[in-house]
């Protein structure tokens, strides 16, 4: 028969890997360059810009530079995104199966 209490212990135990899943990532960085190094970002592991670099060079041509910010953005937020997810399933791929059987 299956055990609510047994249950409550396993929600508390996921609700504190994702505390620390989300702590872990924070603490990530995630560097990209567009443009032959021209602009480089850098991200947190939530997402979040902390760095950009953005070479002088570029300052003159404002097109291109919207072009490279942008590029540098989606590349960032792939990473992160795809850390986010390979995180997510080694975390869950750690747990037990709680209705019994195999993980």
């Amino acid at each position: 028969m299956f055990d609510m209490s047994e249950m409550g212990k396993i929600l508390e135990g996921m609700q504190e890997n994702a505390e620390n899943l989300k702590s872990e990532l924070a603490n990530k960085s995630y560097s990209v360059k567009t443009g032959g190094g021209l602009v480089e970002l850098t991200v947190n592991g939530n997402g979040e810009v902390i760095d950009l670099a953005i070479d002088d060079t570029t300052l003159a041509d404002k097109e291109m530079l919207q072009i490279l910010l942008i590029g540098a953005i989606n590349d960032a937020n792939k990473m992160v995104q795809q850390n986010q997810q390979s995180s997510a399933m080694s975390m869950l791929s750690g747990m037990s199966n709680p209705f019994g059987g195999e993980k």
